[in-house]
């Protein structure tokens, strides 16, 4: 499996985020080939955090491109810096 992390500080309204991401960028997520999982997190203080899992690094490759169109295009009052973009292969996992 391969993970992409996205931590975003900054955030300007969690809640809304969190309503746009569930109804919006959750259901993108699932087309893409591989997806076993995502997670959007509120870490409090302005900052959330996203992981998404893939069979493969072509499914975490895909997701970290379609975040960055999803953030431009629905978010990017929301979610006003860019993230810090983390990606590499799960070596342990429950």
């Amino acid at each position: 499996m391969y993970a992409a992390i996205r931590r975003y500080e900054g955030v300007t309204d969690s809640a809304e985020a969190a309503r746009l991401v569930n109804e919006g960028f959750v259901p993108l997520m699932r087309q893409v080939s591989g997806f076993v999982a995502y997670f959007w997190i509120d870490a409090g203080d302005g900052v959330m955090v996203s992981t998404s899992v893939f069979q493969d690094q072509a499914g975490a490759d895909e997701s970290i491109s379609k975040a960055a169109d999803f953030v431009r295009d629905n978010l990017a009052s929301l979610l006003p810096n860019p993230p810090e973009v983390m990606a590499g292969v799960v070596v342990a996992s429950a």
